[in-house]
C-alpha cells in the first residue's frame, strides 16, 4: 500500500517514513524491489519503453505531415477550405500554412490543378514596358 501510495505521487517517501513509522531504507527496498518486478512482468525497461515510443512519435509525425500535405493539395486544386470546417483550430492553421508555401513555391492553381506562372516573355513585356 505504501509503494503504491509513493508511486501514484500521493505520497513522498519521508512522509511515509514519518506516518507509517518505517525507515526510508526499508522503504526504498520496496520500492527498487516492485518496479523490477513490474519491469518484469511487462518485459520491457523504462528506456526501452521510450525508445519504442519515441519512434512511434516519429511515426505518427511523418503520417500527419503526409496527410495535411495532401489536405493542403486537395484544397489548392479544388479551391474549397476543407481544413477550416472540419478541423481543429491548430490543424487547420498548419494546413493554411503549407498551402502558402506551396503557393509561393510554384505560383498559384486554377481549379483543374495548372500552374498560374508567369510565361518568361510575359515578364519580358511587363519590364520593357516600364
Amino acid at each position: 500500500m505504501v509503494v503504491d501510495q509513493i508511486q501514484n505521487g500521493q505520497i513522498t517517501t519521508n512522509f511515509a517514513s514519518n506516518k507509517y513509522d518505517i525507515p526510508r531504507t526499508t522503504i526504498t527496498y520496496w520500492l527498487r524491489k516492485y518496479s523490477t518486478l513490474v519491469q518484469q512482468n511487462t518485459g520491457m525497461s523504462k528506456l526501452d519503453e521510450i525508445k519504442k515510443l519515441k519512434e512511434r512519435i516519429e511515426q505518427l509525425e511523418f503520417v500527419k505531415d503526409f496527410q495535411q500535405d495532401i489536405i493542403a493539395d486537395m484544397e489548392i486544386i479544388t479551391g474549397v477550405d476543407m481544413s477550416k470546417k472540419s478541423l481543429p483550430k491548430t490543424l487547420a492553421k498548419e494546413i493554411a500554412l503549407k498551402k502558402k508555401n506551396l503557393l509561393k513555391q510554384s505560383g498559384s492553381m486554377d481549379v483543374l490543378g495548372l500552374v498560374n506562372k508567369p510565361i518568361t516573355k510575359d515578364l519580358k513585356r511587363n519590364k520593357s514596358k516600364k
